[in-house]
């Protein structure tokens, strides 16, 4: 759902999304999401009191700098709204990091329980994959509607995702 909420905001910053945007972020979005509880499955106990300390952390670190950016430029007017391309560059890796850091857990948890990660890692990709490409085009949609409130909104989005991750760490 991180990845979903996180390509309607991609789409919202996007003058118009191209079927080549839509495949380049559900793509990267669906493959961080495959390859993370698989990374996690393969590091097991190793890392585990390491990572579930600060995983919740470095999600919403990156997530609070790309959504503050955001607007910052919204408010000052300076939007590179059409210009800042999220399916391109280092701001697709740290998007794709930032949405699939709770993954690792997953696989984590799967590696103590002692449960194969080929099967799930796979379909957590393709649904990724999947609602990532819904995401991106629904908020295209929504973003030529919207105009410039649509920068502050997507910041503000990615900036509460992060708090989220951060609260649901802390509760659970």
């Amino acid at each position: 759902m991180d990845a979903f909420a996180v390509s309607i905001v991609a789409g919202l910053t996007l003058r118009r999304v191209t079927p080549r945007h839509t495949f380049r972020l559900a793509f990267h979005f669906g493959l961080f999401q495959c390859l993370m509880p698989i990374f996690g499955w393969l590091a097991g106990k190793e890392i585990e009191a390491f990572i579930s300390a600060y995983d919740h952390w470095v999600a919403f670190l990156l997530l609070a700098l790309v959504g503050g950016k955001m607007l910052l430029e919204a408010w000052k007017g300076e939007s590179e709204l059409g210009h800042a391309d999220p399916t391109r560059g280092l701001l697709l890796v740290t998007l794709s990091l930032a949405t699939s850091i709770d993954a690792l857990a997953v696989g984590l948890s799967m590696a103590f329980m002692r449960v194969s990660v080929w099967g799930p890692a796979v379909v957590i990709g393709i649904v990724a994959g999947g609602l990532s490409a819904v995401g991106v085009t629904f908020g295209s949609r929504l973003g030529t509607r919207v105009g410039r409130w649509a920068e502050l909104c997507g910041g503000s989005i990615l900036i509460f995702i992060g708090v989220k991750i951060v609260v649901d760490h802390m509760a659970g």
